[in-house]
C-alpha cells in the first residue's frame, strides 16, 4: 500500500502564491508518474500536472505557466508551486501517484482564493 499525504493548502488573496506539498509512503517502486489533480465544487477533477520517472513534464492548458511541479526524490516528495492564484483556482487538490501495481491518491488539501 502506498500512502499520500498533502500539504500546504491556505485562503490565499488572488495574486497570492502557495506551495502544495505530497509526501509519498509505504510500498513505493517503479514509479512511473506523480501528479496534481484538482476539484472545485460541482466540478469534475481534473489534471492540474504531471511529472514522469525521467524527469519530463505536462501541464493542464489552463495552467498558463503559473504551476510548476517538481519532485523531491530522496524523500518521495512532489511538490507544485502555484504563482498568481486567482479565484478559479479555488479547489480541493489531490496528489496522484501510478506505478507498476496500481493508482494511488492522497486526500487533498484545500486551496481558497478570495479577497
Amino acid at each position: 500500500q502506498v500512502q499520500l499525504v498533502e500539504s500546504g493548502g491556505a485562503l490565499v488573496q488572488p495574486g497570492g502564491s502557495l506551495r502544495l506539498s505530497c509526501a509519498a509512503s509505504g510500498s513505493i517502486f517503479s514509479v512511473s508518474s506523480l501528479a496534481w489533480f484538482r476539484q472545485a465544487p460541482g466540478e469534475e477533477r481534473d489534471l492540474v500536472a504531471r511529472i514522469f520517472s525521467s524527469g519530463r513534464t505536462n501541464y493542464a492548458d489552463f495552467v498558463r505557466g503559473r504551476f510548476t511541479i517538481s519532485r523531491e526524490n530522496a524523500n518521495n516528495t512532489v511538490y507544485l508551486h502555484i504563482n498568481s492564484l486567482r479565484p478559479e483556482d479555488t479547489a480541493v487538490y489531490y496528489c496522484n501517484l501510478v506505478q507498476s501495481d496500481g493508482i494511488y491518491w492522497g486526500r487533498g488539501t484545500r486551496v481558497t482564493v478570495s479577497s
